[in-house]
């Protein structure tokens, strides 16, 4: 027996110590391990390797089964190997409990339009709309999926999108899309442009090009533009009364010369007599580029493509400084429609 009660005590308190060590070094392992895992699964997500990515956060998430970036991102690598069940299963505990955010409705919601249960798509964008109310991508799924059902309503998840979250560009696209289809002549005109401002790279941009080329076309067809405000909406009024001012220009027909001539009057009337009641990025940035001397290269580049492309790259070739410059003008920027400038 060891009559020393300091050197017990020391035995004791190490004893503790270790004791101590044992619950609480597994816990630290637990969670550095998790969160290495997690990395590593990322790290084959972005190189595509989505099987092993899968193996990978399956079993980070078995050390952390409510880290909701790892149920995110094992779901979204299910989506992308096409076992939308599976993507569904991971993401099912957070919706019910609501702790789910935007993210993992989107991809759930995606899962279910997959798997053609477009009433449970519908029911998890709502949901998750209800909860973020500013996700653009949400807004922007649900018109889609009405859309697809013939359901013109779309439009109004489109626009309340743009309203809500203006920095998303997909909802830009299927309203200018949709408003090229109806009656409508400015506003397939406003949100095509911004679209292209914001996504320029993205597949769908030829397409908006033309639509663009072809409904100024549309506008102009008529001689009194004013009389398309049927809704008589102020900015609305503001944009055709400008644009009417320009309609002589018109008399030459349609093409990227006289679309130049035209827009850039507009901007400079518009920034005269309406800019201050009405702020806008889009014709803010036309003015700079008008300021600049690359506008009619930013309308070689929207309509000059759309209306022939082989006459479009004889005009690059015959213009390599201003082609050159639009490009690291627009690198050299990030276009937003910032929040309040938004008129319909």
């Amino acid at each position: 027996m060891n009559k020393n009660p300091i050197a017990y005590s020391k035995s004791y308190t190490m004893k503790k110590f270790l004791l101590a060590i044992t619950l609480v070094v597994p816990l630290v392992v637990f969670s550095q391990d998790a969160a290495e895992l997690h990395k590593n699964g990322r790290a084959y997500m972005q190189n595509g390797d989505h099987a092993n990515a899968i193996i990978v956060l399956n079993r980070a998430l078995a050390l952390q089964p409510e880290n909701m970036e790892i149920a995110k991102d094992l779901a979204l690598n299910y989506y992308y190997s096409k076992e939308y069940t599976k993507a569904i299963s991971v993401l099912r505990p957070l919706i019910d409990k609501e702790t789910a955010d935007d993210h993992c409705y989107q991809i759930a919601g995606d899962s279910y339009l997959a798997l053609d249960q477009k009433k449970e798509a519908e029911k998890i964008y709502r949901k998750g709309i209800r909860k973020v109310t500013n996700n653009g991508a949400l807004y922007n799924e649900l018109g889609q999926l009405l859309w697809s059902q013939g359901d013109y309503s779309a439009i109004k998840q489109w626009e309340k999108g743009i309203e809500s979250d203006p920095a998303y560009p997909g909802n830009y696209y299927n309203a200018a899309r949709y408003y090229y289809l109806t009656t409508d002549r400015v506003w397939s005109l406003i949100y095509g442009e911004i679209f292209l401002n914001m996504d320029p790279q993205n597949a769908s941009a030829p397409e908006v090009k033309n639509f663009l080329f072809e409904g100024y076309k549309k506008l102009f067809a008529d001689a009194n533009l004013e009389k398309h405000n049927t809704e008589k909406n102020n900015f609305v009024g503001a944009f055709l009364a400008t644009m009417n001012k320009q309609s002589s220009v018109a008399n030459s027909g349609i093409t990227p010369e006289t679309l130049t001539m035209i827009r850039t009057r507009f901007i400079l009337d518009w920034s005269a007599s309406h800019a201050g009641k009405f702020p806008f990025r889009l014709f803010d940035l036309q003015k700079q580029l008008i300021q600049d001397g690359l506008f009619e290269a930013y309308n070689q580049w929207i309509f000059g493509a759309a209306q022939n492309l082989a006459t479009y790259q004889t005009w690059v070739n015959n213009h390599p400084k201003e082609y050159n410059e639009l490009i690291r003008f627009r690198q050299n920027r990030v276009f937003r429609i910032p929040a309040g400038q938004y008129y319909h």
